[in-house]
Formats: C-alpha cells, sequence, structure tokens
C-alpha cells in the first residue's frame, strides 16, 4: 500500500490543477487516470473543439477574401486532415500535463479508482492487475459524461456523442442537433460552414437558453444566414434510425412534423461521473449525479472532496480548475476566499463568439433590481469596420442606485477574450463611472465596453 497526503481521482481541469497546487505545498500527491491525462477537456473537449473551429473560421475567412480585397481560388476544406490536426492539439496538451506532472513530482497511476474506506482507494489498471492508494485526503474530479434522453440511444453511428462527432472519418451531408447549449452550437456552426446541412433542435425558446436572450438572437439571425434551421421550443418524441439515416420526430405545442439527417448529435447535457467509484460504501452523499459539498469542497465524509463538474454547474473547466486550487489550499490551513459563482465566465466559441458573465437582464429583473443597461454595437466600433467584424454587440447591466456592474454580454469577434476585463471588473466592483473613464487604446474592440458604459449614463459618444 502506498501512503500518500493526497490523492486525487480524475486529470481534467481540476485534478491535474489541484495535484499542481498540492505539489507546490509541499502534499505528497498521487493522481489516478483512467484514460488521458488532462481529462475530457484537453482531449475530447475544450481544446480540440477550438481546434475544429478555428479551422472552421479560417475557411469562413478565405470563403470571403473578396471582401477583402483577395482573390482566393475556390477553397476546399480537407475534413480528414482537419481532425487529425485537432487530433494532434489534443496529444500535445495531453503530453504537457504529463510534463507538469513529473516537473513537480506528482505521481500518476493509470486505472480506475474505487473507494475501499474514506482514506484508501483500489486502483485497477487495464491488465485487472490492482494495487491500494491510501491518502489523507482524498479529492474526487471524474468530471462528468454526456447525458442521454428517452428513447435516443447513441450508437457511435448513426446517433452520436459530442466526443464521436469530433473524430468522424468523413463529413455528414445532414446532421441534426439535438440541444442547442455552447456544445451543440459549436457543432452547428463547424459543420455548417464546412457545408454539412444542419438542423439544430432546442427544447427553450432561444438558442443558447442560459444567455441574455438579445445575445442569444444576434447568434440566431448569423445562423439563418449559414442555412442552419432551427427549431425552437421543439421537443424531440422519437428517433428512428434508417437504412440511409435518422428519422427525428418533433412537436412544437400542438404541431408535429419530422425530418431526416445522416447523423444526430445528442447534445443536450452532461451527468456526473459518479458510477464505479463505490460511494455509497464509504457513504458520501450525491443526488442526480452530482456529489454534495461545501464551500470548501468537502463531502459529508470527512478527509473526501469533490470538485469540477461532478459537483455540478456551472459545468466549466475553468470552474473546477479554481475549485481545486480552494480545495487543496484549504485542506492545507491555507485561507482561500469561497468561489463566487455569480462571477464565472462562460463562453461559446462559435462565430460570432459568446460570452457573459453575471445577470443576464431577465434575471435581473426577476430577483427585483432596478437596472440601467448601456449597449454599444459591433457596427459602431471603428475597429471592428476596419477587420470585417460588424455583427454584434457589447452589452453592460449595472445596478441603478450604485452602479453595481450585474452582469455584461458580449455576441461578435473576440467575445471570449474581451470577457475577461469585465470579469475584473466585477470582482473590483467597477462602476460604469470607473469603466468610462478608463483610458482605452485606439482602434480596438475593448473599446466598445467603455463606450456601452457611458451608454448606460447616456454619455456614450460613437452611436
Amino acid at each position: 500500500m502506498k501512503q500518500y497526503d493526497v490523492a486525487i481521482i480524475g486529470s481534467g481541469p481540476g485534478g491535474y490543477v489541484a495535484a499542481i497546487r498540492a505539489a507546490q505545498l509541499k502534499l505528497k500527491t498521487v493522481i489516478i487516470e483512467r484514460d488521458r491525462l488532462g481529462g475530457v477537456c484537453l482531449n475530447w473537449g475544450c481544446i480540440p473543439t477550438k481546434a475544429l473551429l478555428k479551422s472552421a473560421e479560417l475557411f469562413d475567412e478565405i470563403s470571403h477574401a473578396k471582401t477583402f480585397g483577395i482573390q482566393v481560388e475556390t477553397a476546399r476544406a480537407d475534413f480528414p486532415a482537419i481532425i487529425k490536426r485537432s487530433r494532434q492539439v489534443a496529444d500535445m496538451n495531453s503530453k504537457g500535463v504529463d510534463f507538469l506532472m513529473r516537473k513537480n513530482n506528482v505521481d500518476v497511476l493509470y486505472g480506475t479508482a474505487t473507494f475501499e474506506t474514506p482514506h484508501s482507494l483500489i486502483v485497477s489498471d487495464a491488465q485487472g492487475k490492482t494495487q491500494t492508494v491510501a491518502a489523507d485526503h482524498i479529492i474526487i474530479a471524474t468530471g462528468a459524461r454526456p447525458k442521454n434522453i428517452p428513447g435516443v440511444e447513441v450508437d457511435g453511428e448513426r446517433i452520436i456523442d459530442s466526443k464521436t462527432a469530433m473524430t468522424l472519418e468523413k463529413q455528414p451531408e445532414s446532421l441534426a442537433i439535438i440541444g442547442a447549449g455552447a456544445i451543440g452550437v459549436e457543432f452547428a456552426y463547424f459543420y455548417a460552414t464546412l457545408g454539412t446541412k444542419v438542423t439544430l433542435i432546442e427544447m427553450l425558446d432561444h438558442i443558447l437558453p442560459l444567455e441574455d436572450e438579445e445575445i442569444s438572437a444576434v447568434v440566431a439571425r448569423n445562423f439563418k444566414r449559414k442555412k442552419i434551421t432551427m427549431h425552437t421550443s421543439t421537443m424531440v418524441t422519437k428517433v428512428e434510425k434508417q437504412e440511409n439515416g435518422v428519422a427525428i420526430h418533433l412537436k412544437n405545442g400542438d404541431k408535429e412534423e419530422h425530418l431526416t439527417a445522416e447523423k444526430v448529435l445528442l447534445a443536450v447535457g452532461v451527468q456526473g461521473n459518479v458510477s464505479g467509484l463505490n460511494l455509497a460504501k464509504i457513504g458520501v452523499t450525491h443526488r442526480q449525479g452530482f456529489i454534495e459539498v461545501n464551500d470548501w469542497y468537502q463531502t459529508n465524509v470527512a478527509g473526501v472532496y469533490a470538485i469540477g463538474d461532478i459537483i455540478g454547474p456551472p459545468l466549466l473547466a475553468h470552474v473546477a480548475s479554481h475549485e481545486g486550487l480552494i480545495c487543496v489550499e484549504k485542506i492545507t490551513g491555507l485561507s482561500p476566499h469561497a468561489l463566487d459563482y455569480n462571477s464565472i465566465p462562460a463562453c461559446t466559441y462559435c462565430q460570432p463568439q459568446v460570452a457573459s458573465i453575471g445577470l443576464s437582464e431577465q434575471q435581473a429583473k426577476e430577483q427585483g433590481y432596478e437596472i440601467k443597461i448601456g449597449r454599444f454595437p459591433y457596427t459602431a466600433s471603428g475597429k471592428a469596420r476596419a477587420i470585417g467584424a460588424r455583427d454584434g454587440l457589447v452589452k453592460l447591466i449595472f445596478e441603478a442606485k450604485y452602479g453595481e456592474l450585474l452582469g455584461a454580454h458580449i455576441v461578435g469577434n473576440e467575445a471570449t477574450e474581451l470577457i475577461g476585463e469585465l470579469g475584473i471588473a466585477k470582482t473590483l466592483e467597477a462602476t460604469p463611472e470607473a469603466l468610462f473613464g478608463t483610458v482605452h487604446a485606439h482602434p480596438t474592440l475593448s473599446e466598445m465596453i467603455m463606450e456601452a458604459a457611458g451608454d448606460a449614463q447616456e454619455r456614450a459618444i460613437h452611436i
């Protein structure tokens, strides 16, 4: 039996970050991974999908090069080469985590971990060999897996999940995507840009339903231009596999219809990976696939902790990383601040990009706030015009009396980079006066943040 201060199950962005921080704090640390270092995020999620999206974005730009005065012979997307590059990027990142583990003297065990006691794990490798690992503190960071819906069984051929969607050998001629959250919308953009006929189906009343509705409308408008068919407020009642594709039966109110596609991508969310851990044996509480924890990520069992997607929304890699840091620092007796879940940036990497932090306009009103809203359109930005990215909007929501930044929403070019300034602003409790009074370089897209803050005070200059 090997004895450690900290054992971490899962090496995704929560697990490996927690391991590095634990090692920095002089704790003897082991991380247990059943597949590849980096978890879903680095291997099958965040990183490889962004590589795919960059290829689609570049293809889109080349297709419109004439508008920049550049003549290009007909561009062609090499689908297998695009997939290959995405896998190469994922491999590089996984190897990077391996380097970081060795650099920080973190032991790595490959295998599946199950609890024997609250302070010991049985680790079984691919050959069936087992060993016992003991630790004063055990952190569960096993992440999540795609969620299914009744009557729609993923088979990896006709009906696929996100992992399969990023590794297909052949580009489908048509694709129906069930679920229009970030995952569904990103794949819709990717495949539609490369020429696949895409249909997007969402149960709620607009695509990207967790985003401000005004922001989602900009994406929907752009998707219509790409000839993406969108069905909102629509339920999938049945999916039938056929010889050459799939038939999808839909219901919107009293209206029923059906459509066919070569493949169906199920993108309706994820559920926590709690099965196989033997949590019942040690008495760890979990509900609907997510483990319950306190502000410091302690479960109801002393010495057992959980971080990342396994504890529920927001299901984001950067959240898992910060939870890992806080958890380990609390274990070692430091005094970290509890994570402010009202200040978590969310990003969707389609084009136009979407990024947000804090409350939407509707949420602010529902919570009883009197608000002031500042808006600034991309079309009024000199930099946006210069780079040919005129479709978008910056929307800032302030509490009316004291100027607290309640929410920030951006749709448009580089939105996922611009949101960082507003994350700092929210953390530092910046007012519209502070944002408008901060000199922003010209010409930049970030000037739109300054102008939107000015608009909230009826002081915007360029609109």
